[in-house]
């Protein structure tokens, strides 16, 4: 299949793949990018997975995830900053340059939005130069309003910006997933602003579809079967001097019930169709 060389399958959307599996199936699809998940890296080994990626010729475009920086309590807090050191590691040895973060949601019984951000902030002040050390950049990822409270108090990119500004841009920037960011009718000139500063680190593809299931995290939708125009988002992103790897990230019940090689395909097959 022609028209791929930009095409990023992120392991999520086939996770009932294995590595092995799922880089024997990039090789029969002649896919050269793909994005991976942190716990089932962990679960092979990460030294063992940068070997089957390099030996494969794949080049690894993101690592999921970081973030949850939310918490009060400094115990909690010292322990995700471990982690999100970790994070930054593991992507360093798999050969990305680009660690996604969901930044998490309120801690439980705060309302507090406001003070949710900025302790994210703090912790981006810690970890920005820790990344740049190693090589790699810190992508925040604005997640839909309906995770705030539980998941992801940055909601838009506007937001997102607004604390990747506060760091150089070779340390934070952004995620831009359609998912999360196409009912927000500001989202294209806040990529413009994204774009000038080189703070898009990743783009992501993942459509809209209702009803959302019971539970709402495993509801982004195939590619071409919702609401979402995924050629006019590209090109808003290009327009604003994004040309790196495009990955497609589902999370959902029903592809991964599938075979995992056919959801794969498909998936190729739907980002040529609608993106290009």
């Amino acid at each position: 299949m022609t028209g791929l060389e930009r095409f990023s399958i992120n392991q999520m959307t086939v996770r009932q793949l294995t590595l092995p599996e799922l880089v024997g199936v990039c090789g029969q699809l002649d896919v050269g990018l793909v994005g991976l998940w942190r716990e089932p890296v962990q679960e092979y080994g990460v030294e063992a997975t940068a070997k089957l990626v390099r030996d494969a010729g794949l080049t690894v475009t993101t690592l999921c995830r970081g973030g949850f920086l939310t918490a009060t309590d400094p115990a909690e807090r010292a322990r995700a900053l471990a982690d999100n050191r970790r994070a930054v590691d593991e992507a360093a040895t798999l050969g990305t340059d680009v660690l996604v973060l969901v930044s998490g949601g309120l801690p439980a019984g705060s309302k507090d939005l406001h003070g949710a951000r900025e302790r994210i902030a703090d912790a981006l002040a810690e970890l920005g130069p820790y990344a740049e050390r190693h090589g790699v950049k810190l992508a925040i990822e604005p997640l839909h309003p309906m995770y705030a409270a539980d998941r992801c108090v940055v909601s838009t990119l506007t937001q997102a910006l607004d604390l990747a500004e506060r760091f150089p841009a070779h340390q934070v920037g952004v995620t831009v997933d359609t998912y999360h960011i196409w009912w927000d009718d500001r989202a294209p000139e806040q990529i413009a602003r994204a774009g000038a500063q080189g703070r898009i680190h990743t783009f992501q593809l993942a459509d809209w579809t209702t009803p959302l299931p019971e539970g709402v995290l495993n509801g982004r939708g195939q590619i071409g079967d919702g609401s979402i125009d995924m050629r006019a988002w590209q090109s808003c992103v290009e327009a604003a001097g994004y040309t790196g790897p495009i990955e497609v990230e589902l999370f959902n019940d029903g592809l991964w019930a599938r075979d995992g090689r056919e959801v794969l395909a498909e998936t190729a097959e739907r980002f040529v169709r609608h993106t290009l």
